[in-house]
């Protein structure tokens, strides 16, 4: 009788602890799946929000300033007569680009040498510098950037026109695409156009530069 009472009871007890551990197992499963549940939808809401994020934003949220790309019409500045000029002339070379407003006699040109820098805009302005050494002339303009006020990219046409023009002046209709091909984000090194030696022309980081070798041999522009 005693023995069958605790046979009775020891079967009891495993299949209460059996049942009771089968219930916990089946909370942690639960437990496990809305977690995994929860993740999922995490996953899905940090996607929907990538995105739906502008194409143009930073890191911080913040949208790209767009601009309009600034136009130079060289083809209607090809069409206007110049006279032909000699590297050297330097107070005619001046005289395209218009009034000095400044002249730095201790400035350096484009290897250090010793030159002389005549500025042709208000120190606050835009820049327009010719720079003249006993090797290189060298022009130099801003060059404004889509984002620039409608004002800097007037100036900024304007300084290009000059340049165009003096390029002309100085190369013939070579030095015209010169400016133009310059103006179009090329970058040209060590070549003689329209009999002048160019060391380098380029527009770039919102600056124009071009240098002229004087002392290169020249050959006839006619």
């Amino acid at each position: 009788m005693w023995n069958n009472s605790l046979q009775t009871l020891l079967v009891g007890t495993i299949m209460a602890v059996g049942v009771s551990l089968s219930g916990c197992d089946s909370s942690k499963d639960d437990a496990q799946n809305q977690d995994a549940d929860m993740s999922e939808q995490t996953v899905a809401d940090n996607t929907l929000v990538q995105d739906n994020a502008a194409p143009n934003a930073d890191l911080d949220g913040a949208t790209a300033q767009q601009g309009t790309q600034v136009k130079y019409d060289v083809a209607e500045w090809g069409t206007k007569n110049v006279a032909s000029l000699n590297v050297d002339n330097l107070d005619e070379i001046k005289a395209t680009f218009g009034k000095v407003m400044s002249t730095d006699e201790n400035s350096l040109d484009y290897a250090s040498n010793p030159a002389a820098k005549y500025r042709f805009m208000d120190t606050d302005a835009p820049y327009l510098d010719l720079i003249d050494s006993e090797k290189y002339l060298e022009l130099g303009w801003y060059f404004a950037n889509p984002t620039d006020s409608d004002k800097e990219k007037e100036i900024s046409q304007n300084h290009a026109e000059k340049a165009h023009k003096l390029a002309r002046q100085l190369m013939g209709d070579e030095g015209g695409q010169l400016i133009s091909d310059m103006l179009n984000g090329q970058i040209i090194k060590n070549k003689v156009i329209g009999g002048q030696k160019i060391e380098l022309a380029k527009c770039e980081f919102y600056s124009c530069m071009l240098v002229i070798n004087k002392s290169a041999a020249q050959t006839d522009k006619k």
